[in-house]
C-alpha cells in the first residue's frame, strides 16, 4: 500500500501527517516505503470494479479505528520494532 493513499484518509474526517505508529493491521514496512496491510478481502464485485488493482495485489478492508490508532503517537514498543524485508 503506497503511503500516499493514507492521505485520503482527511476525506473521512480523520487527521493528516502520516502513519506514526507501525503495528497490526501494518505487517510489513518494505524498503521502499510502502505498506503490506492485513484485513478482510474485499470479494464484491461491483466495489472491486471501481478500483484499478494490478493482478497481483488483493484488496483488504481495514477498520477504521484499526487506522485511527496508526496515526496516534508511537508507544516505546512501536519504536522497537523495525521494518522487514519485503517477501
Amino acid at each position: 500500500m503506497p503511503t500516499e493513499l493514507f492521505e485520503h484518509l482527511t476525506k473521512d474526517g480523520l487527521a493528516t501527517g502520516g502513519i506514526r505508529r507501525v503495528k497490526d493491521p501494518i505487517m510489513i514496512l518494505t524498503p521502499g516505503g510502502t505498506f503490506v496491510v492485513q484485513g478482510r478481502e474485499v470479494t464484491d464485485a461491483e466495489a472491486l470494479a471501481q478500483m484499478e488493482i494490478p493482478d497481483y495485489e488483493t484488496v483488504v478492508e481495514v477498520p477504521k479505528a484499526a487506522i485511527t490508532a496508526l496515526l496516534e503517537e508511537p508507544l516505546e514498543a512501536d519504536l522497537q520494532r523495525r521494518a522487514q524485508p519485503a517477501l
